[in-house]
């Protein structure tokens, strides 16, 4: 007359113990019928398991949302490749690794702005739509603006703004935004991925290997906490 379950968030998993003495008999008929995936709330002491567990002892459970559709079982997992593609929510709710790795790319992202903003670059945002898609050897997308009347291309780099804004006297540039190459598809080729871009003035090759090394060791050590 009383189950475990574990319920999981973005800050971690704990173990719940639910028994019929503490929740009554109607609600605990209830809490039978969840399935894995359904969204629930929990009231109850926090206590540990003999085996050392910290779990929770229910007093009261409530079904905030039910997951309509069945997750992949948890023995074979979701493995693959072509699911977790297409369905990154399943992929994501399945394999907390990979959840981790989609977390630490927005840690990264937030630690690279930081460190450049600390050295006196300024962030800015360039034309996606461009009439002449240049910077890089890549084939664009086409697409047509109608006000113009004109054929536009999506951006396949951030290079030529980047270096006027540095004509135009903003000495430290940098922009980290999506662009687009009309290319092959693969796992770890996407047709539209982020690329950042950093130019500044008065200073030679040695200035920019001084700065990215820097760079990575800021970004290793605030993430990670280590080199």
């Amino acid at each position: 007359k009383a189950s475990f379950c574990n319920v999981l968030d973005q800050s971690g998993n704990i173990q719940s113990y639910v028994a019929r003495d503490s929740l009554g008999e109607e609600a605990y008929k209830e809490f039978k019928k969840l399935d894995i995936g359904d969204i629930v709330g929990l009231e109850g002491e926090v206590f540990k398991t003999k085996t050392g567990e910290i779990s929770i002892h229910a007093t009261a459970v409530k079904l905030l949302s039910k997951s309509l559709q069945i997750l992949p079982e948890k023995f074979h997992g979701l493995t693959n490749t072509d699911t977790r593609y297409r369905q990154r929510y399943v992929d994501l709710i399945m394999n907390p690794e990979v959840r981790d790795t989609f977390i630490k790319r927005s840690h990264i992202i937030s630690a690279i702005r930081r460190y450049l903003d600390g050295q006196g670059f300024l962030e800015v945002e360039t034309p996606m739509l461009v009439s002449n898609a240049g910077g890089a050897a890549a084939r664009p997308f086409e697409t047509h603006f109608n006000a113009l009347s004109e054929d536009f291309k999506l951006r396949i780099s951030l290079e030529l703004y980047l270096k006027r804004l540095i004509v135009g006297g903003l000495e430290k540039v940098y922009e980290i935004g999506r662009v687009f190459r009309n290319e092959g598809l693969d796992t770890r080729h996407n047709p539209e991925f982020t690329l950042m871009e950093l130019y500044q003035a008065y200073t030679d090759y040695n200035g920019m290997m001084d700065l990215t090394e820097n760079l990575y060791r800021h970004v290793a050590q605030e993430v990670l906490g280590t080199t």
